[in-house]
């Protein structure tokens, strides 16, 4: 679903280059769901990006379930990015003038041709969420909680293959991390997709099936997790994300 290839990042800082990733080489299963690790500045937000289309290597390709994706066009790469994956940010990225459900709606607004379900799916998502009674409320009358459960209904909404969250509980209490914790297990099983995460949370990594730990760009640990525990949930926090 994801193969990574020589994969390279630098950056110019004045007369000197910053290399951030230094040459990645891996590749992701479908259905699998992948930790990434790694202290701040080894460049795991980077790779995030790499992966999501959102930036461009230096050297190397990332591609996402058959298609090279580092060098496309922007018109093509939005295409591709837009049915292929659905991106999950520490800080939300709502639109502060549309409401939960129109957020949710977007990526339906941007794929003209996959809205067939949208209103049903989007309702489905955000009531699974905790959110039914919530729809028309804009991201400033809702918690960071809340917000979050509403940036994970946008990001499921499209049946994406691929789902990639950059520290999704990071801004978020125990009891909201565990939902979305949740959350996105239940997508990673039901609906068969591929989970790259993001996070400095050790235990939230004790999820993934697999771990990979960077540093100073460059890969050192690449181990599966020999079973994959069940997370410690509260009924309430029990909620279905397929439909």
């Amino acid at each position: 679903m994801i193969v990574v290839d020589g994969l390279r990042k630098s950056i110019r800082n004045g007369a000197r280059t910053v290399d951030i990733l230094r040459g990645l080489d891996f590749s992701v299963p479908r259905g699998e769901f992948v930790a990434i690790m790694g202290a701040s500045g080894s460049g795991k937000s980077t790779l995030l990006g790499l992966l999501a289309g959102l930036d461009t290597p230096s050297a190397g390709n990332v591609s996402l379930n058959g298609t090279a994706i580092s060098y496309l066009p922007e018109d093509r790469l939005a295409q591709v990015r837009g049915k292929t994956v659905g991106f999950v940010f520490q800080s939300y990225q709502l639109i502060p003038t549309l409401t939960a459900l129109e957020n949710v709606l977007l990526p339906h607004e941007l794929n003209a041709d996959s809205d067939a379900d949208g209103l049903p799916r989007a309702r489905q998502l955000l009531t699974s969420v905790g959110l039914g009674d919530r729809m028309d409320h804009y991201p400033v009358q809702l918690s960071g909680g809340e917000q979050q459960r509403v940036a994970l209904a946008r990001a499921f909404v499209l049946h994406p293959p691929i789902v990639l969250a950059d520290e999704p509980t990071g801004n978020l209490d125990t009891t909201n991390g565990a939902h979305v914790l949740q959350l996105l297990l239940e997508l990673n099983r039901s609906e068969g997709t591929t989970l790259v995460l993001v996070t400095h949370d050790p235990m939230l990594a004790d999820y993934a099936t697999r771990r990979i730990v960077l540093r100073d760009g460059l890969i050192v640990s690449d181990e599966r997790s020999p079973a994959r525990p069940e997370p410690a949930l509260s009924a309430s926090a029990a909620v279905p994300v397929g439909g």
